[in-house]
């Protein structure tokens, strides 16, 4: 991949920005996704992938738009992580199932002061997780769920049994506020929100977007895919252009940080 284009610097320390126009290895890259230093409350950054014309899938899947240099990217990003961040409606769609990382990525992960794998953590209403599923079946991590007092409880019982987290807040609905707060208790700090778009649609509305990286793949898909974030009423969020990188494929790969 190579940088084509770099904003103001967010994350590292001011002069240690590789020139425009060169080629980024992998240990590069980390540094330009680094996370912020001495966060002192969950930091959300979305990676999402988009079409040209804007689809968020291709035949029905968000990896249907997937290049090389984006499936490249996902894996840096997931091993900067503390927590990947996703809704239950994602997480059945793409069946999941937990963080697999090589064992070098694993062992930058414990040299940098951070857990081996990061946790799932999966927002859901309805507490509609099958205890069977990918997410507990397969997985070194077992996963935490932010749920509502409304969802079924013997679903939940299933769901502890089968060695999951569930976190209930009360109500009807998970709020914002309430991911946020489950976060901050459980010492995530660094958030990789994988979607979907109604989940990125609720934490724009609500401020909490910090970060998003997408990548722009170079298909045309038209038909009536949607779009990155969904929610009842719209929301402007300036956002600062950190950087674009591209790579030899037409991929675009841009990050925005939120303006404070």
């Amino acid at each position: 991949m190579q940088l084509l284009d770099i904003g103001t610097y967010f994350t590292s320390v001011q002069g240690t920005e590789p020139p425009v126009g060169s080629t980024l290895d992998d240990d590069a890259l980390r540094a330009l996704y680094a996370y912020p230093a001495d966060l002192d409350r969950p930091w959300i950054r979305t990676n999402f992938v988009a079409s040209i014309d804007g689809s968020v899938t291709a035949n029905g899947k968000s990896a249907g738009l997937g290049t090389p240099a984006d499936s490249q990217l996902f894996g840096i990003l997931r091993e900067l992580c503390d927590a990947v961040l996703v809704g239950a409606g994602t997480a059945r769609a793409e069946n999941y199932g937990g963080v697999a990382l090589s064992t070098e990525s694993t062992a930058r992960r414990v040299a940098s002061g951070l857990a081996p794998i990061p946790t799932i953590v999966v927002v859901t209403a309805s507490g509609s997780i099958e205890a069977d599923s990918r997410l507990l079946t397969d997985t070194e991590v077992k996963p935490v769920v932010v749920t509502s007092s409304a969802a079924d409880g013997a679903k939940l019982a299933a769901l502890r049994a089968a060695g999951a987290t569930v976190i209930e807040v009360s109500g009807e609905s998970v709020s914002t506020t309430d991911i946020v707060d489950s976060l901050a208790e459980l010492g995530l700090l660094r958030i990789l929100c994988e979607g979907g778009p109604g989940l990125f649609g609720q934490l724009v509305s609500d401020g909490a977007a910090d970060d998003l990286c997408l990548t722009i793949s170079p298909i045309l898909v038209s038909g009536e895919a949607g779009r990155i974030a969904h929610a009842a009423s719209a929301a402007d969020t300036s956002m600062h252009r950190a950087h674009v990188l591209g790579d030899a494929d037409g991929t675009l790969l841009t990050r925005w940080v939120r303006r404070t």
